[in-house]
């Protein structure tokens, strides 16, 4: 059919099918920015576009119904080379962060502003109800749009976007437009499909029905048979490589426990057959062609079933180890079972015993905590749980690989680019420099993408069949076979004087790892390494077990285990307090830590090693509670005209970590062009959080240059020096100072150089703006564009390029004080969040906008999971919610009317410029604050999340 529309102003004609969406001739028609996040499901929005004036997803509307119509996309927004006012605004006001619908939300906004020049805020709201926002949060849109109409009615701003920090810095602490947001609002390529080539193959993957079952056989030969497919790839086809899918440091605190395919699927959703064919329609056709003979055993979900004596084994093979094998490992392995089971290697000892499903287990701690308990006037003891619940990115995960120039080209939405190639290498069996890993932009992580979920099968593919190869997950695969967060069992005992004085605490934590161990010791540990270093407390022990079942495999997401930690512990300590009859708010500023105190329990809370123990460097805990119980009147009771709904308040102390000392590793090349500009080659990631912006803005302080004569390449493996990555809030911290590193280094090579070329000495010079050298001796001045030229010219010293790196011991802690009102309706069981204020010291925030509408994005996450998020299964395991309206994340109308981030400023000597991480520690008070609301509203303890309706009326003896 031939099809005639206008499209963003121009006349347009097609010929096809018109029944493909209106997504699929936007795209022919060249249109980036118009991105599917939901497999049509029309629920994330970032298909939006107008067609005759009326917002319409592009997903859910036939390429036919556009005929004779005209329709907008964010890419008629503003001039070449120029934003438009409300593209410029959004990024000003910080929420153009992984951005993957930052040019949908561009469209709506200018939509909206057409309509109603100076809309209120339900308008705002109304606007944005179809937009789904996992990073930013929503509250910085109304902002946006303030912005936006100061913009337009005035030429600038008179809002106060954020506040400043260190005045006697230029960039450094102040807001200002990040470096990727032209890019990323205007929907110009960045992300990963955007790079993949028109002739590329699909993979589709064929996944398991049965939660534990043995393959017997697979019969490929029809779908091998189907014209257009290239390839099947399945446990008998591919390489006898044993390893693990978790992007960490070397050697890996996780088990290497999985192959590419296995000849056991250990839950459902796991990888069976992929195909690789020419179009998608024909790989899933083929996938159907597919017979796979299964023997299906019994499976174990739960931790109390796994372990169980005589529970099923879900790893039961043999066991090697790197370093550190026990003495009797050749009788233990004498009880391994099949032989399809494959094998399970450890790096080195991780305290693990697969033939109880245990996959890693640490205890410890310091003083003697039954003394302790013995001195304490009053004692609890409680149990908490958590379940699975997802990261939930608009992107989801996907891969682009192809062979080139003989070597391995790998186009990946990833935290670690590094991991990724390293895992790639011993998949593909190739040396590290023929393959080459691109970290495009990553359209939202929050830990998933620390995971190689995807990259493994899909640079294999590419290697295996010389075919350009593409991969991405539906949106049912990210809430069936991608990661999520490790359900815990976290049972917390402890004591204190009646003064509020704590003697002891005890942390017991049982978690589940799935089917295969990433992160399985690292993720339980944080539970209590990021939560017990925040008392006073002499007496402290930990008992973790982490076991194997047959649920899908956890991963890395946001706050790394945190968040149940600090559930757990906050509300057993509100209790306590209760019990006291003493105010928790004065229990915990009497007990938490202060600067300079020296954290002993850290030493036996490393991963899966000794501990790096050190001292607060700065902690900004008492001003963060001071002002959060002013701004929520803390105390003060807060009484519903309405009988049926209770109004309580609740407050939290969390903690977080500024990477892993000890353990991370960062650098960093910067160079000098002759005309005088800087690029700065960063191993760091930038994950949408504004890496790259930090990196630019240290690199112009330092070097004291505009900013825009600083570029930043980052994250590609050819053309920067390694990274660990970006996990464990280490992209400040370790790559923003191994940029620092790099930068100063840079300067002094540069005063070197022109030391010689001016003759003068190096004591005598210094750089000032807008790039030059100054002699304060002769007042001579040498730019760095005539120096740069000169080294570089025939009988020059060379480029001064200097290479930077950062490695540490120090801990840059994040601390904060999360408050919460909610409202229950003790009737119904449902909870309203009316108030939600989370402050942190933020050390010197960098990018301040950012750092701001991180604190919103991770707190908004955390009230999703403590209300109503939760990844169920039927009782053969088979995942029930596999969209994500059926999954149920917080959109804009879920989000408190009354909700603030607070950066309460500190300085700490170990981060750049004083900076600390600020983004992760945020998704660790909303459970324990909600769950404390509650109890000061209706009298009941929430102690297992989400914290439903039912649950709610359950302990209230409703039901």
């Amino acid at each position: 059919m031939r099809i005639e529309c206008k499209i963003d102003g121009r006349e347009r004609g097609f010929e096809l099918d018109p029944t493909l969406s209106l997504r699929e001739l936007l795209v022919r028609n060249g249109n980036l920015c118009v991105r599917d996040s939901d497999d049509g499901e029309g629920f994330c929005g970032s298909d939006t576009v107008l067609v005759d004036g009326t917002p319409v997803y592009a997903n859910l509307m036939l390429a036919g119904e556009v005929d004779g119509r005209e329709v907008r996309t964010p890419a008629g927004l503003g001039e070449p080379g120029k934003l438009s006012y409300v593209q410029q605004a959004l990024i000003d006001a910080g929420v153009v962060q992984s951005a993957y619908n930052s040019p949908a939300t561009a469209l709506l906004l200018t939509w909206l502003l057409e309509n109603e020049p100076n809309p209120t805020r339900e308008q705002v709201k109304d606007a944005l109800s179809g937009v789904y926002i996992r990073d930013a949060s929503y509250e910085n849109y109304y902002l946006a749009v303030k912005l936006a109409c100061e913009l337009r009615d005035k030429g600038g701003y008179e809002s106060k976007i954020a506040p400043d920090y260190r005045p006697e810095l230029s960039y450094v602490g102040k807001p200002g437009s990040k470096v990727d947001g032209p890019q990323l609002v205007r929907g110009e390529r960045a992300f990963v499909e955007d790079f993949v080539d028109p002739d590329a193959c699909h993979l589709v993957m064929l996944r398991s029905p049965y939660a534990s079952a043995y393959i017997n056989s697979i019969d490929a030969s029809a779908a091998e048979a189907l014209p257009g497919v290239v390839a099947v790839i399945t446990c008998f086809n591919c390489p006898d490589i044993t390893y693990m899918q978790a992007g960490q440091g070397n050697p890996e605190p996780s088990p290497h426990d999985t192959r590419l395919f296995n000849h056991k699927v250990r839950f459902v959703g796991d990888r069976v057959a992929a195909v690789i064919a020419e179009t998608k329609e024909i790989a899933r056709e083929a996938c159907g062609l597919i017979s796979v003979d299964y023997q299906v055993l019994d499976p174990v979900f739960s931790v109390e079933e796994a372990m169980a004596e005589g529970a099923p084994r879900v790893h039961d093979g043999i066991v090697e180890y790197g370093v550190g094998a026990p003495e009797d490992l050749d009788e233990y392995n004498k009880d391994a079972g099949d032989e399809r089971e494959g094998k399970v290697f450890y790096p080195f000892p991780l305290r693990a015993d697969i033939h109880r499903n245990i996959a890693a287990s640490n205890k410890g701690g310091i003083g003697d905590v039954e003394r302790g308990f013995a001195e304490a006037d009053a004692i609890v003891d409680e149990t908490y749980r958590t379940t699975n619940v997802q990261q939930a990115p608009l992107e989801p995960h996907l891969c682009y690989a192809k062979m080139e120039g003989g070597r391995l080209q790998v186009y990946a939405s990833t935290q670690v680019p590094y991991h990724v190639r390293r895992i790639v290498s011993w998949v593909c069996g190739l040396p590290q420099n023929k393959i080459h890993v691109v970290k495009t932009r990553v359209g939202g992580g929050y830990g998933s993408k620390q995971d190689i979920l995807v990259e493994d099968v899909c640079a294999y593919a590419a290697y295996a069949t010389h075919r350009p190869v593409y991969y991405r997950h539906t949106r049912a695969e990210e809430l069936v076979a991608a990661s999520a967060r490790h359900p815990m069992r976290v049972r917390v005992k402890m004591g204190a004087k009646k003064d509020g004085s704590i003697t002891a605490i005890f942390m017991e934590v049982r978690a589940n790892t799935g089917a295969y161990g990433n992160h399985c010791l690292t993720v339980p540990m944080n539970s209590c390494s990021k939560v017990l270093p925040l008392f006073k407390v002499d007496n402290m022990a930990y008992d973790l077990i982490t076991y194997y079942s047959n649920k899908l495999q956890p991963g890395a997401y946001q706050g790394y285990g945190t968040p149940k930690g600090s559930y757990g512990i906050m509300m057993a300590m509100a209790q306590l307090a209760e019990k006291l009859g003493i105010d928790f708010k004065d229990m915990a500023v009497k007990n938490h830590v202060e600067t300079g105190y020296r954290l002993e329990i850290l030493k036996g809370l490393g991963e899966g090693r000794e501990g790096n123990v050190v001292p607060v460097g700065s902690c900004g805990l008492d001003e963060c509670i001071r002002r959060g119980c002013e701004m929520i009147e803390w105390g003060k009771r807060e009484e519903s005209d309405d009988p049926d709904w209770k109004i309580g308040k609740g407050f939290a102390m969390i903690m977080q970590g500024s990477g892993l000392p000890g353990l991370d590793h960062a650098e960093a090349i910067c160079k000098l062009e002759t005309d005088g500009t800087v690029i700065l080659n960063s191993g760091g990631a930038d994950i949408g959080t504004g890496l790259d912006t930090i990196s630019t803005k240290v690199a112009a302080e330092i070097l004291h240059l505009p900013l825009e004569l600083v570029s930043v390449i980052s994250g590609d493996t050819d053309s920067a020096a390694f990274d660990t990555g970006s996990y464990a809030s280490s992209g400040t911290f370790f790559s923003g100072n191994a940029s620092v590193d790099a930068a100063r280094k840079l300067a002094r090579g540069i005063i070197a150089e022109a030391a010689l070329q001016m003759g003068e000495d190096e004591a005598d010079l210094e750089l000032r703006y807008p790039g030059e050298v100054h002699s304060t001796r002769t007042d001579a001045t040498l730019s760095y564009g005539d120096l740069s030229h000169a080294c570089c010219a025939g009988d020059g010293r060379g480029q001064v390029v200097a290479h930077g790196s950062f490695i540490t011991t120090a801990n840059a802690i994040p601390y904060g004080a999360h408050f919460a009102q909610v409202a229950v309706n003790v009737r119904t069981g449902q909870v309203k969040v009316q108030k939600y204020y989370a402050l942190q010291d933020a050390g010197t925030p960098i990018n301040p906008e950012l750092a701001q509408c991180q604190m919103y994005g991770a707190a908004l996450k955390s009230i999703g999971h403590t209300l109503y998020e939760d990844m169920t299964i039927d009782e053969k395991g088979r995942p029930l919610r596999t969209t994500l309206t059926d999954y149920g994340v917080p959109m804009i109308f879920e989000q408190p009317d009354d909700f603030k981030a607070v950066m309460v400023d500190v300085n700490d000597a170990d981060g750049p410029f004083g900076a600390k991480s600020i983004s992760e520690i945020a998704c660790n008070g909303a459970a324990p604050a909600i769950g404390n609301a509650i109890h000061d509203a209706c009298g009941v303890w929430m102690r297992s999340w989400p914290m439903t309706p039912e649950k709610v009326l359950r302990e209230l003896g409703r039901i």
